[in-house]
């Protein structure tokens, strides 16, 4: 039952019944800082001169209780929401979790106590065949005690989920941010992720006119040139040479005009889907890519090109600029998450900030994605992008 606050199987039973255990002991040593905190500001406050604050011991001690308990949620219960408070939200929540963590003890005491009185009567019915003080046992009480022992349990377990709702209920209300904080966090966030999708899309655009200019638009400029001094020529032969030259010219445009075409959106990734561009990629590659493809079925079309993107880019840079002899590229999938990693031998020092790795990094915050990247001198490179599909 207690595994509903955590993840689910008797480890995480085992581990939310510790984490409740570990809290009525942290709630009777904070009943006792929380008297003595009540004295030291009561004291505070008739002597400083109509000046409510709260004394420096006190701050400190809320705060590192606090974070302790913080910890004991994170570690036991799982419940790692980001915190913002001060003094005064610790003292309260501390006043708050105190009589929580206390119900806790009582209901796992009682807990305790039945399993040994269940044990005392099943040794006495096995060993000397009494109920108690001498009573013979019988089927119906056999069967009474049975039952109200398992209703009693029963009760109890679903005791302990409040409970450990209740711990995390007090901790959210008290420490997180206010509800009108997140919806401020939340649109300043989608503002600054707007500006950041129209600034790769700008990026993206001159990335293109580059591919353009200096790759097909040169190539085609030569052939022009070829075909011009071919119409020239005088001599069959030599028109018939620079003929051969366009016409060598004119394959090596196109097969820059379909790399350009490629690098801006594979039509594989409509048609096929994710698998097959990636398997593209790793044929493309100057470098070995070994890919790892699981996830079922198709993701959203958003996160599909955000993913193949983050590879690509990754690929790509692996291979002109790290030095590496092999890329692997791990794509998984969990219930409301798709993550990719993508990891090169070479020698480190990538830059987060560079043009290519940060728009990727504004691509997957467009999503509500999260990405990282891991390049110490040496290597190896380590980029991870996370990308929401629920």
């Amino acid at each position: 039952m207690i595994a509903s606050t955590d993840a689910r199987g008797p480890r995480a039973v085992a581990r939310a019944a510790a984490g409740l255990l570990l809290g009525a002991f942290t709630a009777g040593a904070e009943l006792a800082l929380l008297a003595v905190a009540a004295l030291l500001m009561a004291y505070s406050l008739a002597f400083s001169r109509g000046q409510r604050t709260v004394p420096a011991v006190v701050a400190e001690v809320a705060q590192a209780v606090t974070e302790l308990e913080r910890w004991r949620l994170r570690r036991f219960l799982g419940e790692d929401r980001p915190a913002e408070y001060g003094p005064l939200k610790a003292l309260a929540y501390l006043v708050l979790r105190v009589p929580v963590g206390l119900l806790g003890g009582v209901i796992l005491l009682l807990i305790v106590y039945g399993a040994a009185a269940g044990v005392r009567l099943a040794l006495g019915w096995w060993v000397t065949g009494e109920y108690m003080d001498g009573i013979p046992p019988s089927l119906w009480i056999v069967l009474y005690t049975a039952v109200a022992g398992l209703v009693l349990l029963f009760l109890a377990a679903q005791g302990l989920v409040g409970v450990a709702a209740l711990e995390k209920g007090v901790a959210r209300r008290c420490l997180g941010p206010s509800p009108l904080e997140e919806y401020e966090r939340r649109i300043t966030q989608l503002s600054v992720t707007r500006a950041q999708v129209v600034d790769a899309v700008d990026d993206e655009r001159r990335r293109i006119e580059r591919d353009l200019h200096d790759g097909v638009q040169q190539r085609l400029v030569a052939l022009g040139m070829l075909i011009g001094r071919a119409r020239r020529a005088g001599a069959p032969d030599r028109a018939a040479e620079l003929l051969k030259q366009a016409h060598e010219e004119s394959q090596r445009a196109l097969a820059d005009l379909r790399e350009v075409a490629w690098r801006v959106y594979p039509a594989a990734l409509d048609g096929e889907g994710l698998r097959a561009a990636l398997e593209t990629v790793a044929e493309r590659s100057a470098v070995p890519v070994a890919i790892r493809y699981d996830v079922p079925g198709r993701p959203p079309h958003a996160v599909e090109t955000a993913a193949y993107f983050v590879v690509c880019e990754a690929v790509t840079n692996a291979a002109k600029h790290s030095g590496a002899g092999r890329v692997l590229v791990d794509v998984a999938a969990s219930a409301t998450m798709i993550r990719v990693r993508i990891e090169d031998d070479g020698a480190g020092g990538a830059d987060p900030g560079g043009g290519g790795l940060a728009g990727l990094a504004r691509r997957v915050a467009a999503l509500d994605g999260a990405f990282a990247v891991e390049s110490p001198p040496g290597g190896p490179t380590v980029i991870t992008a996370e990308l929401p599909c629920g």
